[in-house]
């Protein structure tokens, strides 16, 4: 193909089509030439490979051609940014995670109490803090300490402690965690998702055991909520960790009888098999 130049003084229209400097482009057509096989290969490898890398061109390997190939062979898009997701690494730490939050609870007298607790993010262990109606930083400062000396005790290593933006987490709060190793972990505004597990545990709870019950004092809220994680973390099974419950204990045989077990006066029943 010849794309011809032309001169300003020549009539509108009329293009030199024999002029030397006249450019002659290749017969394959305009746009870069075709990606080398060897090329096209290794950039599918790497993408297969390493979904986590921001892009197919380390170490310069055709880095214009790794989104065409990836959307050509129905791989998924590179990721935007650096660094892992939230999701990997909740799977990487899990171990080393804690997520606390409160939930409130209304008494048919109107007042209204707030419980505290964490969870374990890696088997779904919950524990319960403390119970009150002033959640002030002074008490929250506090069921800090405790939690620290808890896990001293039975010898945890935490790394991280996921909490919302509540006011209710002061600095001071923060301090305690921090003088023992362990990094606070803010959820970004209007992002319940990120707190997922405490925020699954508070639904629990609540369509388990709380909206089912006429709670009138203090005592009585602390008992319920006492027996019920009691309860929750050795019986209840969880779908993230196989169907297991949080806390394993001794099966019984599996051909003894089912026997029942009435938890909260018979408001709950629990089932297992005679040991």
């Amino acid at each position: 193909m010849v794309v011809s130049t032309r001169d300003p003084g020549d009539g509108p229209g009329l293009a030199t089509q024999d002029r030397p400097e006249a450019l002659e482009l290749s017969a394959s057509g305009p746009g870069r030439p075709p990606l080398p096989d060897e090329q096209f290969e290794l950039i599918c490898r790497l993408a297969r490979e390493n979904p986590r890398w921001a892009s197919c061109d380390h170490g310069r390997v055709a880095q214009p051609w790794s989104g065409r190939v990836r959307h050509r062979h129905g791989l998924p898009p590179a990721p935007r940014g650096e660094g892992p997701t939230w999701s990997d690494f909740l799977r990487s730490q899990a171990h080393r995670v804690l997520a606390i939050d409160f939930t409130p609870i209304d008494a048919v007298t109107g007042q209204r109490y707030y419980a505290l607790f964490v969870i374990e993010i890696e088997r779904r262990v919950v524990h319960l803090l403390g119970v009150t109606t002033t959640p002030n930083g002074q008490w929250v400062t506090q069921m800090a300490r405790n939690l620290v000396w808890d896990l001293q005790e039975a010898k945890r290593t935490i790394g991280f402690l996921i909490r919302d933006r509540d006011t209710k987490f002061t600095a001071a709060f923060d301090e305690v965690l921090r003088a023992e190793g362990i990094e606070t972990v803010r959820t970004p505004v209007r992002a319940p998702r990120t707190n997922a597990f405490a925020e699954r545990w508070v639904e629990t709870v609540r369509a388990e055991c709380l909206d089912h019950l006429m709670i009138f004092s203090h005592h009585q809220l602390n008992h319920v909520l006492h027996v019920y994680v009691e309860r929750y973390d050795p019986a209840r099974p969880h779908r993230g960790i196989g169907l297991e419950a949080p806390r394993t204990t001794v099966p019984g045989d599996p051909l003894g009888n089912v026997e029942r077990r009435d938890v909260l006066g018979g408001f709950i029943h629990e089932y297992r098999r005679a040991a």
